[in-house]
């Protein structure tokens, strides 16, 4: 399912962080020269179909893509702007770093930064966890007839027919 989310009021990002700089953890843009790096981790941890959609983000100015990072090693990903316009997406965060707010950090800073390109609202596509995006930044669901967005189309949405 997709989500739909307002960028008027994201959450503060200032406390979430601080609390990951206690843990040796920041949340930056990566350099382009850092893509292998970027790919690596995302095959890794996640899938080469994610790793091919964070590409795209690394084709542009800005690099529409945030990492994080514990000292030197990845540990978590957020892209926007690279599956399609205006959609957030993919994101991830190694196991064994989950439940310590690198999501939730991630998220909001790939939502500014759709926000920073003039967006009022933004697509959350394919979520896994409707409650969590719901809860961290007040998406609501896209209702479509079978549920998929634009993932599982077989054709460009132009040439569907009726």
């Amino acid at each position: 399912m997709d989500m739909l989310c307002s960028l008027i009021r994201l959450p503060n990002l200032n406390t979430t962080l601080q609390k990951l700089r206690e843990q040796n953890i920041t949340v930056r843009r990566p350099n382009t020269w850092e893509l292998h790096k970027v790919r690596a981790f995302i095959e890794t941890h996640f899938s080469k179909g994610w790793a091919d959609e964070v590409q795209a983000g690394f084709g542009k100015q800005p690099v529409t893509c945030f990492i994080a990072l514990h000292e030197k090693e990845i540990v978590g990903f957020a892209a926007y702007e690279c599956t399609r316009r205006n959609y957030f997406g993919p994101t991830g965060v190694s196991k064994d770093w989950e439940r310590r707010g690198i999501g939730k950090a991630l998220l909001v800073a790939a939502l500014q930064g759709l926000q920073d390109l003039g967006y009022s609202y933004a697509v959350i596509g394919s979520v896994s966890s409707e409650e969590y995006y719901a809860k961290t930044v007040g998406a609501i669901p896209i209702p479509f007839e079978n549920g998929d967005g634009i993932y599982k189309l077989k054709e460009d949405p132009r040439f569907l027919s009726e």
